[in-house]
């Protein structure tokens, strides 16, 4: 068992929260607002806990639980307090029509983050192709990584078989573009062709 830290406490990051804390691990929820993150923490009723906003999380590993427009500036804020840590990017940085990426050509949104983080930070592309409410119902799911930290990417990729799921490595972090379009096909997918947002993307691998 380990803390895990989550900033942010929206949908996502209740559906991802819920998930870990029935893997049996502590939950850190932080949040901007303390009233919500003290709600979801209340929520989760598994010994979950509250942090401040920008300052240390308390667990090594920190998921970035917020929309993509807002997720540099977050980190930004947490500034120096992430050095060492493992952040978890799970945003789609999709347009509000939701047709197409917004993030600057030839790069990504966890490029971008990255690029906001504190030196010594590792960022780890991971969640953005899994459905929160699919990932609610529990199963095993396969679960998508990108990064460039070798040991973050073992990390987390630990971590995600502990809430059931299979980690797959995609290679480096210049693969989170690639995981990002997937987000936006599954999007396209359940709008158009699938009629439904009850589904995952898995691999069968022979």
């Amino acid at each position: 068992m380990s803390t895990i830290s989550i900033i942010g406490s929206g949908g996502m990051a209740t559906n991802i929260a819920g998930r870990i804390a029935k893997a049996g691990h502590v939950v850190e929820v932080v949040s901007r607002d303390p009233a919500k993150a003290q709600a979801l923490a209340q929520k989760l009723a598994s010994g979950a806990i509250t942090g401040t906003y920008g300052a240390a999380p308390a667990g090594d590993i920190v998921i970035l639980a917020v929309p993509y427009k807002s997720a540099a500036a977050v980190v930004a804020d947490f500034g120096k307090a992430l050095h060492g840590k493992v952040i978890i990017d799970i945003s789609n940085p999709v347009s509000p029509d939701a047709t197409s990426l917004v993030t600057p050509a030839g790069s990504s949104g966890a490029q971008e983050i990255a690029k906001a983080a504190a030196d010594g930070a590792h960022v780890v592309k991971a969640f953005n192709t899994i459905f929160g409410h699919v990932l609610a119902k529990g199963g095993r799911l396969d679960a998508f990584i990108a990064a460039d930290d070798v040991e973050a990417k073992a990390r987390v990729s630990t971590f995600l078989e502990s809430l059931g799921l299979r980690p797959l490595d995609v290679g480096g972090l210049q693969m989170a573009q690639t995981l990002e379009a997937l987000g936006l096909m599954m999007i396209g997918l359940a709008k158009n062709g699938a009629g439904t947002w009850d589904f995952a993307m898995n691999v069968d691998i022979g």
